[in-house]
């Protein structure tokens, strides 16, 4: 019987995928590469933005005006209350809500204090479609909706649609023409083994 030490470790995680699996596809050979990275369009900072001026302005008028000291303690603490919860934490939300296109997948990051993270592989997008309000064309944002079978993930709000859109239908062809490649190669291959 061999001890743990006499038996051979793999050197790395990549190393005992690929003695289980066999070697990575040649699709997989190339690095995958950061194409774009942007959030939400900035326009969701402006109502948090003001509520914070707003709310300044106020406690800079209420808080000291009052007879009472446990009014002007309760009129500072509501003013930092409503700070928080108007201001801070759509700022927070913002900042933390992150979108990742790399040449192979789309990646959203989200979460304040819980973090959220999916995925989309472009091989298995079948479809880019986007969507525009009012207000969203005249600050030339919009939604891009990828459709994955009968499923579909949406990227909201997100900053020069079209160009995003056009990227994204672009990265997705070329996925899909390159896993139409590999796959018919394969078929080939094994028809002439046979």
């Amino acid at each position: 019987m061999l001890s743990r030490r006499s038996q051979p470790q793999p050197h790395s995680l990549t190393a005992e995928v690929e003695s289980v699996l066999g070697p990575a596809p040649a699709d997989y050979t190339q690095p995958e590469v950061v194409v774009l990275r942007f959030r939400r369009h900035g326009r969701q900072l402006v109502l948090p933005v003001l509520a914070l001026l707003v709310i300044a302005a106020a406690a800079g008028f209420w808080v000291g005006a009052f007879a009472a000291a446990w009014q002007n303690l309760l009129a500072g603490f509501i003013a930092i209350a409503l700070g928080v919860f108007l201001g801070l934490f759509p700022v927070l939300r913002w900042l933390t809500q992150r979108t990742t296109v790399t040449t192979r997948r789309v990646i959203q990051r989200r979460g304040v204090f819980v973090r959220h993270r999916s995925e989309v592989s472009f091989v298995r997008v079948r479809e880019v479609r986007t969507r525009r309000g009012l207000l969203q064309r005249a600050c030339g944002a919009g939604d891009i909706d990828l459709h994955v079978g009968a499923e579909r993930t949406i990227l909201p709000d997100v900053p020069s649609v079209l160009v995003v859109a056009d990227a994204l239908q672009e990265l997705v062809e070329r996925n899909y023409a390159h896993a139409t490649r590999d796959h018919s190669a394969m078929w080939s291959a094994q028809s002439t083994h046979l």
